[in-house]
């Protein structure tokens, strides 16, 4: 049987998210056929989960520190374990910038995610969307506000730029913190102060008026599939910040409502992106449709949620497929 580690954690906001997602992996992976452990990467401590089976239980468990020569660590019978491969699911720091990815790269690791450089470049909002602008993709106006020269450029030159209302997020990471839809002027500086706190840079981007979806993909040597779109529905909330990801203020269709052509139209250029960047993996493309079916490209997700709840999990099952051999397909790729 081969050893899978699920790493996990994280140095951001979205530490715990990770953990969720970890313990939905967990739950997902086929146990007759691996054995699963998970590891938590936190403020400089790298540790082997040693019996934990949900998130809950990652704090109160039994622990092993990781050797970083060789990513190894005692089990519970204290004999040496080397996985032999990495399922990645930090969303954050160093999981999804592309730190760990190289780090496996020199030690020979397989692992889930895309490149160094695709994990990189994605992480950054910014650089993604103008790279993708470059590639004749639909996106929004942006401009980047960086921390240290915040104050070197004015509200109104913003506002003259980009327009209200308009959205303040930071330009490395998530959306879940750190976010704010700015609506009036005296908006904007609280919020570009607020996201500086997740990160250097801060995107100020221009509001799309639409039916925000979301599209997931993954391909292997044997398989190329691009799931059922979701559809997001704001409840109570004006965005899709956490609370509305993980307390419910948000309603997801699965399969979306869109028309056949609009649905062929955005799984083809999810495909299409996954191909131009390289991607490896399972990733999550988000978009914004607005008036007269133009599809524009809002997000890159390369380690996207995956707790039962989260929309890879409901795509998958939507398309009629069992996610253990989802993950199965994805694993033995690198085999």
């Amino acid at each position: 049987m081969r050893t899978i580690a699920i790493i996990c954690g994280g140095d951001t906001s979205e530490h715990d998210v990770s953990m969720r997602s970890a313990a939905g992996i967990q739950s997902f992976l086929d146990k007759d056929r691996y054995n699963v452990y998970k590891i938590e990467i936190h403020a400089g401590k790298w540790e082997a989960l040693l019996g934990s089976q949900n998130a809950e239980d990652a704090a109160s468990c039994p622990r092993s520190t990781v050797d970083r020569n060789d990513f190894s660590f005692e089990n519970e019978k204290g004999e040496r374990i080397r996985p032999d491969y990495c399922y990645i699911t930090i969303h954050g720091v160093p999981g999804e910038n592309g730190i760990l990815q190289g780090y496996f790269d020199l030690i020979g690791m397989p692992y889930s995610t895309s490149s160094l450089l695709v994990e990189a470049m994605t992480y950054n909002k910014f650089v993604t969307n103008n790279y993708m602008r470059g590639m004749g993709m639909s996106v929004a106006d942006s401009l980047v506000v960086k921390q240290g020269h915040d104050k070197e450029v004015s509200d109104q030159d913003i506002i003259d730029r980009i327009g209200l209302p308009c959205f303040v997020k930071p330009a490395s990471g998530g959306s879940s913190f750190g976010t704010t839809k700015v609506k009036t002027a005296d908006q904007l500086r609280p919020a570009i102060d607020l996201a500086l706190k997740e990160g250097e840079d801060v995107m100020v981007e221009a509001f799309m008026k639409g039916t925000e979806i979301t599209c997931g993909c993954y391909k292997t040597k044997q398989v190329e599939r691009v799931l059922p779109i979701s559809e997001v529905v704001m409840t109570t909330n004006e965005f899709f910040d956490y609370d509305a990801k993980y307390n419910g203020a948000v309603r997801e269709i699965t399969p979306a409502r869109l028309s056949d052509d609009v649905t062929a139209r955005v799984q083809k250029l999810t495909s299409t992106i996954y191909d131009i960047l390289g991607c490896h993996g399972i990733i999550r493309i988000d978009y914004i449709i607005t008036e007269g079916n133009h599809i524009n490209l809002l997000e890159i997700n390369t380690t996207p949620g995956m707790t039962a709840t989260s929309f890879i999990p409901q795509q998958v099952r939507a398309a009629g497929l069992d996610i253990k051999d989802v993950m199965t397909e994805i694993i033995e790729d690198s085999f």
